[in-house]
């Protein structure tokens, strides 16, 4: 039921990553649905992970918001377009409420307060109280007046000991003029498993129906759900642009997808699908090739590192991956670029022959944090855009570099700051791909 210019939302914050703003989002997302009404959910940031959860908390897709990689005509585009049918859009804040990067991307750097900005959706601030209470206070305001245009809407608290302690904490906060509209208690049970980069998949975590279940009703005992769901307000933004944020790879797009190649972000298959896209996908890890009609691969980004023995093994894909090369454009991302090299070296240090398209040779025995925002140019036409196409992106991944072999390089690179990364990636024929996992044009 939208309102106004937008859909009515809110935003789950917190002062610091840690602090359970997941928990508290998807409690909320089953609490809210149980109370029927059709809610929607949104991640701010570039996160694969915590939208599957979304969809299975609420039942609908949710889509990333990212004010670093995406312009304001997408940005906008995709906010609307997932309120659309919704009594009300959660969205969940990623890392601290203003913690962005140094350098200014398409529209902002990356904070969720840019979202709250453009948005005009109050804030809902969860605060962790362990070790403190009226001090709790002091934060809180300082998170309510460090921006005029961001507005906290409510506070939850997390991590409370007891009665005593939320009413010392909770009454400072509620002297500010903040309501405080949940106080959770310390509850180690209530966890979703982790895994390196981040929590284990939805589709892949046991139980998660029940687990989802617990949440909600954790949420609803300790938060007060009627009143979370009337701080919503109607989006400020415009209604923004329905175009892709990527020209589709071609017409008949297959896509891997299975638990070694999952990192695809919604909001680019559906910009494909909406521009007239068939989309088509396949399992590795089941040795499926491509299928033949296809005019262009597509691999994700994912954990083949956790099944390089089944990739290697896998001798129709390898042998379909490669004829498709011959004759159509094959992309890989991070994951899918692992898996389209000569050779994955395992955590276990076992080196497993991949695609063999490209040369580069990756291992995950050696585990460095490559991560942040990305600005690429392309080096050379192709299905991505012409030579000089900006690219919008992110790194996020453990694998090293052994050698790039004889691979021309796809891109050059620029972190968000504008520091030099120099060449990544590699091309070769038809087949390309990089560590880099792509958002939108720039």
């Amino acid at each position: 039921m939208a309102h106004g210019g937008g859909a009515r939302g809110l935003i789950v914050a917190a002062p610091a990553s840690g602090t359970g703003k997941t928990t508290v989002t998807l409690g909320l997302l089953v609490a809210l649905r149980g109370r029927g009404l059709r809610v929607g959910a949104v991640k701010s940031g570039p996160d694969y992970i915590d939208p599957a959860f979304h969809q299975a908390a609420t039942g609908r897709p949710s889509v990333n918001l990212d004010t670093w990689a995406m312009g304001p005509d997408l940005l906008d585009g995709l906010a609307a377009r997932a309120g659309r049918g919704t009594d009300l859009l959660v969205c969940e804040a990623l890392m601290g409420l203003f913690d962005g990067v140094a350098g200014i991307g398409a529209t902002g750097t990356g904070s969720t307060a840019e979202i709250a900005a453009r948005t005009g959706w109050p804030v809902l601030l969860v605060v962790n109280a362990k070790g403190q209470s009226q001090s709790a206070a002091a934060l809180v305001k300082g998170f309510a007046t460090y921006r005029d245009d961001v507005r906290i809407g409510g506070v939850v608290l997390n991590n409370v000991g007891s009665p005593r302690h939320t009413a010392l904490a909770g009454g400072a906060i509620e002297a500010l003029g903040i309501p405080v509209l949940g106080s959770l208690p310390r509850s180690p049970d209530i966890v979703l498993p982790e895994r390196h980069l981040g929590l284990i998949q939805a589709g892949e975590t046991e139980g998660l129906a029940e687990r989802l279940a617990a949440l909600g009703r954790f949420v609803a005992a300790h938060v007060d759900i009627d009143r979370v769901a009337g701080l919503a307000a109607p989006s400020l933004a415009g209604a923004g642009s329905d175009a892709p944020a990527m020209p589709p790879l071609g017409q008949r797009i297959a896509i891997a997808r299975d638990a070694a190649f999952t990192f695809a972000y919604p909001h680019l298959l559906d910009g494909w699908r909406a521009a007239g896209a068939e989309i088509r996908t396949f399992s590795p890890l089941a040795d499926e090739p491509p299928p033949e009609d296809a005019d262009a691969v597509y691999l994700p980004g994912g954990y083949p590192e956790l099944h390089a023995g089944r990739l290697a093994a896998a001798g129709r894909f390898r042998a379909g991956l490669v004829a498709a090369a011959a004759v159509k454009p094959v992309y890989g991302e991070c994951g899918g670029y692992m898996a389209m090299g000569e050779t994955l070296e395992d955590a276990d240090g076992v080196v497993h022959a991949m695609a063999g398209l490209l040369g580069v040779r990756t291992s995950f025995a050696k585990r460095r944090l490559h991560l942040g925002y990305r600005r690429a140019t392309l080096l050379a036409d192709g299905p991505l855009g012409p030579a000089g196409t900006v690219l919008m992106g992110h790194e996020f991944h453990y694998a090293s570099t052994i050698t790039r072999g004889d691979d021309e390089p796809l891109v050059t690179a620029r972190s968000a700051d504008g520091g030099d990364l120099g060449a990544l990636g590699g091309r070769r024929g038809h087949a390309m791909g990089s560590f880099f996992h792509l958002i939108a044009r720039g």
